[in-house]
Protein backbone atom coordinates (compact mmCIF):
# COMPACT_ATOMS: atom_id res chain seq x y z
CA UNK A 1 0.00 0.00 0.00
CA UNK A 2 2.82 2.04 0.76
CA UNK A 3 4.62 1.52 -2.73
CA UNK A 4 1.52 2.81 -4.03
CA UNK A 5 1.01 5.66 -2.25
CA UNK A 6 4.57 6.77 -3.09
CA UNK A 7 3.84 6.05 -7.26
CA UNK A 8 0.77 8.62 -6.51
CA UNK A 9 2.45 11.02 -4.83
CA UNK A 10 4.90 11.29 -7.15
CA UNK A 11 8.01 11.16 -5.02
CA UNK A 12 8.95 9.50 -1.62
CA UNK A 13 8.88 13.18 -0.01
CA UNK A 14 5.90 13.70 -0.93
CA UNK A 15 4.34 10.48 -0.29
CA UNK A 16 6.13 11.07 3.53
CA UNK A 17 4.53 14.04 4.21
CA UNK A 18 1.20 13.00 3.34
CA UNK A 19 1.30 10.27 5.43
CA UNK A 20 3.40 11.76 8.30
CA UNK A 21 6.07 9.96 8.11
CA UNK A 22 10.20 10.57 7.53
CA UNK A 23 11.21 10.08 4.21
CA UNK A 24 13.89 7.21 5.50
CA UNK A 25 10.94 5.12 6.91
CA UNK A 26 9.47 5.46 3.02
CA UNK A 27 12.82 5.00 1.84
CA UNK A 28 13.70 2.11 3.88
CA UNK A 29 10.13 0.24 3.68
CA UNK A 30 9.95 0.08 -0.39
CA UNK A 31 13.73 -1.05 -0.46
CA UNK A 32 12.34 -3.85 2.26
CA UNK A 33 9.87 -4.99 0.42
CA UNK A 34 12.16 -5.12 -3.15
CA UNK A 35 14.03 -7.04 -1.28
CA UNK A 36 11.30 -9.20 0.24
CA UNK A 37 9.66 -10.13 -3.26
CA UNK A 38 13.28 -10.12 -5.23
CA UNK A 39 12.32 -7.51 -7.83
CA UNK A 40 12.84 -3.72 -8.30
CA UNK A 41 9.61 -1.64 -7.96
CA UNK A 42 11.09 1.64 -8.47
CA UNK A 43 14.19 3.31 -10.61
CA UNK A 44 15.28 6.30 -8.64
CA UNK A 45 17.29 9.01 -9.76
CA UNK A 46 17.89 12.59 -8.26
CA UNK A 47 15.41 14.06 -10.36
CA UNK A 48 12.35 11.56 -11.01
CA UNK A 49 10.90 8.15 -9.84
CA UNK A 50 9.86 6.03 -12.10
CA UNK A 51 8.42 2.41 -12.23
CA UNK A 52 10.35 -0.86 -13.31
CA UNK A 53 8.29 -3.06 -15.69
CA UNK A 54 7.88 -5.47 -12.64
CA UNK A 55 6.84 -2.25 -11.03
CA UNK A 56 3.96 -1.59 -13.46
CA UNK A 57 2.73 -4.93 -12.79
CA UNK A 58 2.42 -4.46 -8.89
CA UNK A 59 1.48 -1.58 -9.15
CA UNK A 60 -2.57 -2.47 -9.60
CA UNK A 61 -2.24 -5.31 -7.02
CA UNK A 62 -0.98 -2.30 -4.58
CA UNK A 63 -3.40 -0.02 -5.56
CA UNK A 64 -6.58 -2.28 -5.21
CA UNK A 65 -5.01 -3.24 -1.69
CA UNK A 66 -5.29 0.63 -0.78
CA UNK A 67 -8.66 1.25 -1.51
CA UNK A 68 -9.59 -1.61 -0.13
CA UNK A 69 -7.80 -0.18 2.60
CA UNK A 70 -9.79 3.06 2.58
CA UNK A 71 -13.26 1.45 2.06
CA UNK A 72 -12.54 -0.53 5.29
CA UNK A 73 -11.40 2.92 7.05
CA UNK A 74 -14.29 4.19 5.53
CA UNK A 75 -16.60 1.90 6.78
CA UNK A 76 -15.27 2.00 10.53
CA UNK A 77 -15.68 5.45 10.58
CA UNK A 78 -19.68 5.20 8.91
CA UNK A 79 -19.57 2.86 11.58
CA UNK A 80 -18.60 5.52 14.07
CA UNK A 81 -20.92 7.99 13.31
CA UNK A 82 -24.45 5.71 12.21
CA UNK A 83 -25.37 3.21 14.71
CA UNK A 84 -25.88 0.02 12.95
CA UNK A 85 -26.40 -3.79 13.42
CA UNK A 86 -28.01 -5.63 15.98
CA UNK A 87 -28.16 -4.70 19.09
CA UNK A 88 -29.21 -7.54 21.82
CA UNK A 89 -30.63 -6.30 25.49
CA UNK A 90 -31.42 -8.06 28.54
CA UNK A 91 -34.33 -6.61 30.34
CA UNK A 92 -36.29 -7.57 33.62
CA UNK A 93 -39.68 -9.18 33.03
CA UNK A 94 -42.43 -5.94 32.86
CA UNK A 95 -39.62 -3.15 33.54
CA UNK A 96 -40.51 -1.28 30.09
CA UNK A 97 -44.07 -1.41 31.01
CA UNK A 98 -43.57 -0.77 34.26
CA UNK A 99 -41.13 2.13 33.89
CA UNK A 100 -43.24 3.05 30.85
CA UNK A 101 -40.59 2.98 28.22
CA UNK A 102 -42.85 1.56 25.33
CA UNK A 103 -42.67 5.19 24.11
CA UNK A 104 -38.95 5.33 24.31
CA UNK A 105 -38.55 1.71 22.46
CA UNK A 106 -40.59 3.21 19.23
CA UNK A 107 -38.41 6.57 19.62
CA UNK A 108 -35.19 4.90 19.72
CA UNK A 109 -36.26 2.44 16.47
CA UNK A 110 -37.28 5.64 14.59
CA UNK A 111 -34.04 7.62 15.76
CA UNK A 112 -31.89 4.36 14.37
CA UNK A 113 -33.47 2.56 11.47
CA UNK A 114 -30.37 0.53 10.90
CA UNK A 115 -30.65 -0.76 14.42
CA UNK A 116 -32.13 -4.19 14.89
CA UNK A 117 -32.78 -4.28 18.79
CA UNK A 118 -33.52 -7.37 20.25
CA UNK A 119 -34.71 -7.68 23.77
CA UNK A 120 -34.41 -10.79 25.48
CA UNK A 121 -37.17 -10.53 28.73
CA UNK A 122 -35.90 -12.47 31.59
CA UNK A 123 -35.31 -12.56 35.26
CA UNK A 124 -32.68 -14.77 34.91
CA UNK A 125 -28.66 -13.21 35.18
CA UNK A 126 -27.50 -13.74 31.56
CA UNK A 127 -24.11 -13.97 30.85
CA UNK A 128 -22.73 -10.76 28.47
CA UNK A 129 -20.41 -12.98 26.95
CA UNK A 130 -21.01 -16.24 26.00
CA UNK A 131 -24.25 -15.35 24.76
CA UNK A 132 -23.59 -12.11 22.98
CA UNK A 133 -25.46 -9.73 24.21
CA UNK A 134 -24.58 -6.22 24.18
CA UNK A 135 -26.22 -4.39 27.29
CA UNK A 136 -28.45 -5.94 30.20
CA UNK A 137 -30.51 -3.39 32.04
CA UNK A 138 -30.93 -4.67 35.82
CA UNK A 139 -32.80 -2.85 38.55
CA UNK A 140 -30.90 -4.12 42.49
CA UNK A 141 -29.32 -2.00 45.01
CA UNK A 142 -26.15 -3.33 44.35
CA UNK A 143 -24.76 -6.19 41.26
CA UNK A 144 -22.54 -9.35 42.23
CA UNK A 145 -18.78 -8.26 42.02
CA UNK A 146 -17.38 -9.43 37.95
CA UNK A 147 -13.93 -8.23 37.17
CA UNK A 148 -15.48 -9.14 33.38
CA UNK A 149 -18.23 -6.96 33.52
CA UNK A 150 -19.20 -2.78 33.56
CA UNK A 151 -21.98 -1.88 35.10
CA UNK A 152 -23.31 1.97 34.63
CA UNK A 153 -25.87 3.43 37.16
CA UNK A 154 -28.22 5.04 35.39
CA UNK A 155 -30.74 6.15 37.37
CA UNK A 156 -32.36 5.74 41.44
CA UNK A 157 -36.12 4.52 41.91
CA UNK A 158 -37.70 5.70 44.88
CA UNK A 159 -39.69 3.03 46.51
CA UNK A 160 -42.58 2.94 49.15
CA UNK A 161 -45.37 0.90 50.29
CA UNK A 162 -49.34 1.28 48.27
CA UNK A 163 -52.65 -0.42 48.85
CA UNK A 164 -55.84 0.33 47.33
CA UNK A 165 -58.14 2.76 48.95
CA UNK A 166 -60.54 -0.37 49.70
CA UNK A 167 -58.21 -2.63 51.35
CA UNK A 168 -57.38 0.17 53.89
CA UNK A 169 -60.92 1.08 54.46
CA UNK A 170 -60.92 -2.79 55.22
CA UNK A 171 -58.31 -3.53 57.49
CA UNK A 172 -57.40 -0.21 58.31
CA UNK A 173 -54.26 2.19 57.81
CA UNK A 174 -51.10 1.33 60.00
CA UNK A 175 -49.71 4.54 61.65
CA UNK A 176 -46.64 2.55 62.83
CA UNK A 177 -44.25 -0.15 60.70
CA UNK A 178 -45.19 -2.54 63.75
CA UNK A 179 -48.63 -3.05 62.25
CA UNK A 180 -47.73 -4.00 59.20
CA UNK A 181 -47.22 -7.46 60.73
CA UNK A 182 -50.80 -7.46 61.16
CA UNK A 183 -51.36 -6.85 57.63
CA UNK A 184 -51.45 -8.87 54.39
CA UNK A 185 -48.55 -8.37 52.68
CA UNK A 186 -47.78 -8.92 49.12
CA UNK A 187 -44.12 -9.94 49.68
CA UNK A 188 -40.91 -9.83 47.14
CA UNK A 189 -39.00 -13.15 46.32
CA UNK A 190 -35.45 -13.12 45.21
CA UNK A 191 -34.27 -14.86 42.15
CA UNK A 192 -33.19 -17.45 44.97
CA UNK A 193 -36.47 -17.97 46.00
CA UNK A 194 -35.74 -15.95 49.02
CA UNK A 195 -38.62 -13.66 50.73
CA UNK A 196 -36.87 -10.45 51.14
CA UNK A 197 -37.89 -8.48 54.57
CA UNK A 198 -39.29 -4.83 54.17
CA UNK A 199 -36.82 -2.29 55.40
CA UNK A 200 -38.26 1.19 56.42
CA UNK A 201 -36.68 4.51 57.23
CA UNK A 202 -37.83 7.88 58.20
CA UNK A 203 -35.48 10.61 59.68
CA UNK A 204 -32.59 8.20 60.87
CA UNK A 205 -34.97 5.28 62.44
CA UNK A 206 -34.94 1.50 60.71
CA UNK A 207 -37.35 -0.67 61.24
CA UNK A 208 -37.02 -4.21 59.54
CA UNK A 209 -39.73 -6.68 59.30
CA UNK A 210 -41.09 -9.68 56.95
CA UNK A 211 -44.39 -9.30 56.39
CA UNK A 212 -46.81 -12.21 55.84
CA UNK A 213 -49.22 -11.92 53.01
CA UNK A 214 -51.63 -14.48 50.71
CA UNK A 215 -49.36 -13.82 47.85
CA UNK A 216 -45.21 -13.42 46.86
CA UNK A 217 -43.68 -13.02 43.49
CA UNK A 218 -40.64 -11.08 41.97
CA UNK A 219 -43.18 -9.36 40.08
CA UNK A 220 -43.60 -5.74 40.29
CA UNK A 221 -46.26 -5.72 37.85
CA UNK A 222 -48.28 -7.97 39.40
CA UNK A 223 -47.85 -6.80 42.49
CA UNK A 224 -49.11 -3.59 41.28
CA UNK A 225 -52.19 -5.07 39.88
CA UNK A 226 -53.44 -7.27 42.99
CA UNK A 227 -53.08 -3.79 45.27
CA UNK A 228 -55.21 -2.39 42.83
CA UNK A 229 -57.70 -4.91 43.52
CA UNK A 230 -57.43 -4.76 47.24
CA UNK A 231 -55.52 -7.48 48.34
CA UNK A 232 -52.90 -5.97 50.53
CA UNK A 233 -49.56 -3.71 50.64
CA UNK A 234 -47.30 -3.81 48.01
CA UNK A 235 -43.86 -2.14 47.80
CA UNK A 236 -44.07 -0.39 44.81
CA UNK A 237 -41.57 1.80 42.85
CA UNK A 238 -42.71 5.55 43.02
CA UNK A 239 -42.51 5.63 39.35
CA UNK A 240 -45.29 2.41 38.99
CA UNK A 241 -47.59 4.19 41.97
CA UNK A 242 -47.69 7.67 40.40
CA UNK A 243 -50.24 7.16 38.00
CA UNK A 244 -52.54 5.42 40.55
CA UNK A 245 -52.38 7.72 42.96
CA UNK A 246 -53.21 10.18 40.86
CA UNK A 247 -56.38 8.45 39.71
CA UNK A 248 -57.38 8.13 43.53
CA UNK A 249 -56.64 4.30 42.98
CA UNK A 250 -53.59 3.78 45.40
CA UNK A 251 -52.77 5.66 48.55
CA UNK A 252 -49.30 5.88 50.31
CA UNK A 253 -49.34 3.73 53.72
CA UNK A 254 -46.78 5.17 55.79
CA UNK A 255 -45.93 7.92 54.09
CA UNK A 256 -43.52 8.97 56.54
CA UNK A 257 -41.27 6.08 55.82
CA UNK A 258 -39.79 4.97 52.81
CA UNK A 259 -37.63 1.60 51.48
CA UNK A 260 -34.51 1.83 50.28
CA UNK A 261 -33.97 2.92 46.61
CA UNK A 262 -33.26 0.65 44.41
CA UNK A 263 -30.48 1.73 40.84
CA UNK A 264 -31.02 1.29 37.44
CA UNK A 265 -28.17 -0.01 35.76
CA UNK A 266 -26.56 -1.35 32.06
CA UNK A 267 -24.01 -3.41 32.08
CA UNK A 268 -22.06 -4.28 29.48
CA UNK A 269 -18.78 -6.56 28.43
CA UNK A 270 -15.57 -5.41 29.61
CA UNK A 271 -14.11 -2.30 29.85
CA UNK A 272 -13.64 -2.59 25.49
CA UNK A 273 -14.87 0.60 23.22
CA UNK A 274 -18.88 0.14 23.11
CA UNK A 275 -20.13 0.01 19.53
CA UNK A 276 -22.02 3.02 19.04
CA UNK A 277 -25.82 1.35 18.89
CA UNK A 278 -25.30 0.63 22.49
CA UNK A 279 -24.02 4.17 23.34
CA UNK A 280 -26.89 5.64 21.80
CA UNK A 281 -29.38 2.82 23.39
CA UNK A 282 -27.82 3.63 27.35
CA UNK A 283 -27.77 7.38 26.46
CA UNK A 284 -31.63 7.43 25.33
CA UNK A 285 -32.72 4.85 28.41
CA UNK A 286 -31.07 7.58 30.66
CA UNK A 287 -32.98 10.44 28.91
CA UNK A 288 -35.94 8.23 28.91
CA UNK A 289 -36.31 7.44 32.31
CA UNK A 290 -34.90 11.22 33.12
CA UNK A 291 -38.01 12.84 31.66
CA UNK A 292 -40.15 10.07 33.10
CA UNK A 293 -42.41 11.21 36.31
CA UNK A 294 -41.36 9.61 39.77
CA UNK A 295 -37.91 8.92 39.39
CA UNK A 296 -35.13 9.75 41.64
CA UNK A 297 -31.84 11.94 40.49
CA UNK A 298 -29.53 11.12 38.12
CA UNK A 299 -26.58 8.89 39.04
CA UNK A 300 -23.23 8.77 37.91
CA UNK A 301 -21.42 5.58 36.19
CA UNK A 302 -19.26 3.48 37.96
Amino acid sequence: MLFARVVEAGSFSRAADRHGIPKATVSRRISALESRIGERLLTRTTRRLSLTEFGERMLAHAQRLAEEADAATALAQHQQTTPQGRLRVSMPPGFAEEMGLVPFLLDFAAAHPRVRLEIDVSARRVDLIAERFDVAVRVAAQLPDDASLVARRIFELQNALYASPAYLARAGRPTSPAQLLEHAALGLVSSTGELLPWTLSRDGERWDGLPTGPLASNSVALHAALALRGLGVAALASRVALPYLEQNRLERVLPDWSLPTMTVWCVTAGRRLLPLRTTAFIEMLRNALAAAPGMGPEAGDV
